[in-house]
């Protein structure tokens, strides 16, 4: 990897730009602050406050995609989800993936949007809270994860809401090897009218729009 790819991929990594700068800044500081003892306080001061601003922000990110807070910070790159007519547009967030916030069979959870994904993932805990019933054949399935190929359960979800677009009956798998997360696949985006990237925008257009919170 030349040094023209490291500076792309770290421009789709403000955080980890701004930790590694910052970083560089400390130790720059510290070497400086035998010869140059004012110049080298003054960049460790920065690069400790720089450290102390990423962390912040994660924080802030790993809030927003875990709780059920919604804030918006765009100046920051983090952006509420915003529905527009007939199309629900999910801003894509600082770590390069789009998340949305759904609810399953009512319970609000945060969802990626996972077009690698084949079927829609939901965690143990969000089947247990939306009363996912498994599949009546009992089926299962093998899925690879980072730790290893698991056992999935099949089930439904009854109704799936995000935006305008509400699914209902949409086949899932229950994964405990994911975690807490939740994914949306392609077995539910192929069902869609349409969807698309535009820049850093994932747009979902249904076939029939509903106004949020319509039945």
């Amino acid at each position: 990897m030349d040094i023209a790819q490291i500076l792309n991929f770290l421009a789709g990594q403000p955080l980890l730009a701004l930790g590694l700068a910052s970083i560089f800044v400390s130790i720059l500081g510290g070497w400086l602050r035998r010869p140059l003892p004012l110049l080298g306080g003054f960049l460790r001061a920065v690069g400790n406050l720089g450290l102390f601003g990423a962390m912040l922000l994660t924080i802030a990110q790993v809030t927003r995609l875990t709780t059920g807070m919604d804030f918006s910070l765009p100046q920051l790159g983090i952006e509420r989800q915003t529905v527009e007519g007939g199309e629900t547009r999910v801003p894509m967030q600082p770590d390069g993936h789009f998340w949305i916030k759904a609810t399953v069979n009512g319970v609000q959870r945060n969802f990626l949007v996972d077009t690698g994904a084949t079927l829609t993932a939901i965690s143990p805990g969000t089947a247990q809270e939306a009363g996912l019933e498994e599949n009546n054949l009992n089926r299962s399935v093998l899925m690879r994860t980072a730790n290893g190929t698991v056992e999935a359960k099949l089930a439904v979800i009854d109704e799936l809401r995000m935006g305008n677009v509400v699914a209902r009956k949409v086949d899932a798998v229950v994964a405990p090897g994911l975690g807490d997360a939740n994914v949306i696949g392609m077995n539910l985006l192929s069902r869609l009218a349409s969807w698309r990237v535009e820049g850093r925008t994932l747009i979902l257009v249904p076939h029939h729009p509903q106004a949020v919170g319509e039945g």
